[in-house]
């Protein structure tokens, strides 16, 4: 079995190609860039000369030699796995969702494998997301095979757990007898930008500190959201945004916290009327403390772990790892 594996995330506006040790999880090497599935199917639309799964190709064979350069290991003949928007129909190949209920070992993973891509024996595994009645998943599921394989959550019986995965789309996923049983999106970063950028709000907000929850004023301001988000409506509630700074309850700078405090208020709020008996809280460290005070203010009065970030980028590694041999496992069966 060859050490290494790389791992890649090709999200819809980001690339992100990692050199990684198989038994570890450590990162050898990794490739940042901004070059996400959006703007490389623009680009491919743009051009009639090569089909869209080369033309894809070429971009993440390219990537892999500029990592050799930087990693300084030969990884030509190394596997390859990639997930996010690249089985998307924006991406690669559009590739089916996985159906619920869903593995967490990760055998029950849409993929498709194009062999020797990387060099003899050197596959490309693409992997797709999860598909629910109503909602679909992409990436997240990884994360949550990752937690479950590094022992950072462990799942226990008939205990129904939900975990939380703030983000531009936050997912709630519930899970029960290693199973992921259903899953919901909440569009809370994305609404966050929407009007703080584009709405009569983005004068009632300065966007240039919101990057942490550290200042006592902004945890204030916050706090105060995450309150008003219990009572009206969101609809009425988002209008405070323009009266606080109006009536100089809050600078700009706190009044985009506030706005925060509402949006992920009323994101958590729900979560009071559900049934589930561990709630896990699994954030990266731009909206950690955003998530953990707001937990902690609606007193959910039950068994809660919020993951620590550094373990998230560890979890999506591990994850992509996980799946990788089990459908490995699988196709040799």
């Amino acid at each position: 079995m060859n050490k290494y594996i790389l791992c890649c995330d090709w999200g819809t506006t980001s690339f992100r190609l990692r050199l990684v040790d198989r038994n570890t999880y450590d990162v050898i090497a990794e490739l940042l860039s901004p070059g996400g599935v959006a703007g490389t199917f623009r680009s491919w639309k743009e051009q009639t000369e090569i089909n869209r799964f080369d033309f894809y190709s070429v971009i993440l064979k390219s990537s892999i030699r500029e990592l050799e350069e930087k990693s300084g290991i030969t990884i030509e003949n190394t596997p390859l796995i990639v997930s996010g928007m690249a089985s998307s129909s924006l991406g690669m190949e559009e590739i089916p969702y996985a159906e619920l209920p869903f593995n967490i070992s990760g055998i029950q993973a849409s993929v498709k494998i194009y062999e020797n891509f990387n060099g003899p024996g050197a596959n490309l595994v693409l992997v797709s997301g999860v598909k629910s009645y109503e909602d679909v998943m992409r990436g997240e599921e990884a994360q949550l095979i990752g937690l479950i394989k590094i022992n950072e959550v462990v799942v226990n019986g008939q205990e129904q757990l939900l975990f939380v995965f703030p983000g531009t789309h936050s997912k709630h996923i519930f899970v029960k007898d290693d199973l992921v049983t259903d899953f919901k999106t909440f569009m809370t970063g994305e609404i966050f930008n929407i009007l703080s950028e584009h709405s009569i709000l983005k004068d009632s907000v300065d966007l240039r500190k919101a990057s942490g929850l550290t200042e006592a004023f902004d945890i204030k301001a916050f706090k105060r959201g995450v309150e008003v988000s219990g009572s009206s409506s969101l609809l009425h509630n988002l209008f405070t945004v323009r009266t606080m700074q109006l009536f100089g309850k809050f600078s700009k700078e706190q009044n985009s916290y506030y706005l925060s405090g509402l949006l992920i208020g009323t994101e958590l709020r729900q979560l009071q009327s559900l049934n589930y008996d561990h709630l896990v809280i699994c954030s990266g460290k731009h909206l950690y403390e955003h998530y953990k005070i707001a937990v902690e203010m609606l007193s959910f009065n039950i068994k809660t772990t919020f993951v620590q970030p550094e373990l998230i980028d560890k979890a999506t590694i591990a994850g992509q790892v996980q799946l990788f041999n089990a459908i490995q496992t699988y196709k040799n069966e």
